[in-house]
């Protein structure tokens, strides 16, 4: 849901090229971070976890039209700077597909970037809270998955604002679909669903309506992450638990 489902040429320039460079700089001070990280074994799960977050990404889930984006488990395995560097990769790959513009790529890159970075500190800060508890690894990962995934849907809101682009350009959904019906009619009056039509955004029809459906979408979410982080920190504990990256 955080994920922006534009095309090229919808976007003003100004927003585009803020996002690019933006991105650019943290992907710089990622690169840095790492440089001296011994990446053989990092480089392997770069490619499986950023295959994982392109099939979640590509997969739609119906009525909410919500995709599951997986980034806070690629913060949480490979870190935030691999984790950030790794949505960078997703985002400009399935670009290529038609999910979303390449222009949009570094504005996409920095929503779900939050996610996988303020996912891995969350994830942490909560583990220490809840190390006495079993299910702590799994608890935290879908605890952490939930508050990012506000955060970074938050931040997409306000991406949607600023840019003054048409709702229904945002939601990756047609005037046919349930979503679609909900968001077209929403709180307005029948003889008003022109208004959607209108340049100027309805921030507030747009914004309950994201995250009125993103609640069932975020749930769901932190279950998989929570479940995925749990197997992997009674297989593979070293995988979470290791250097900060």
């Amino acid at each position: 849901m955080s994920h922006i489902h534009i095309p090229d040429g919808v976007l003003p320039i100004w927003l585009v090229v803020i996002g690019w460079i933006a991105t650019a700089v943290i992907l710089y001070l990622c690169i840095r971070r790492v440089r001296n990280v011994q990446l053989g074994r990092k480089i392997p799960l770069i490619g499986i976890v950023s295959a994982i977050m392109i099939v979640g990404m590509t997969l739609e889930i119906v009525p909410i039209a919500y995709h599951i984006n997986m980034s806070v488990i690629a913060g949480i395995v490979l870190g935030p700077a691999l984790g950030f560097i790794s949505v960078f990769i997703v985002d400009l790959m399935i670009a290529m597909f038609g999910h979303g513009g390449f222009t949009v790529v570094g504005l996409n890159t920095l929503v779900v970037g939050t996610e996988a970075v303020i996912g891995f500190y969350l994830f942490h800060a909560l583990l220490g809270l809840l190390s006495s508890s079993k299910t702590s690894a799994g608890l935290s990962a879908a605890l952490a998955t939930m508050l990012s995934l506000i955060i970074s849907t938050s931040l997409m809101i306000g991406i949607v604002y600023v840019s003054q682009v048409n709702p229904q350009k945002i939601l990756h959904v047609d005037k046919e679909s349930f979503i679609g019906k909900v968001f077209s009619l929403g709180p307005h009056r029948e003889n008003e669903k022109h208004e959607m039509q209108d340049k100027k955004i309805d921030i507030e029809t747009f914004a309950k309506t994201v995250l009125f459906f993103g609640v069932f979408g975020w749930i769901l979410e932190a279950v998989i992450t929570g479940f995925v982080i749990r197997y992997v920190s009674r297989v593979r504990p070293d995988l979470i638990l290791s250097e900060v990256t």
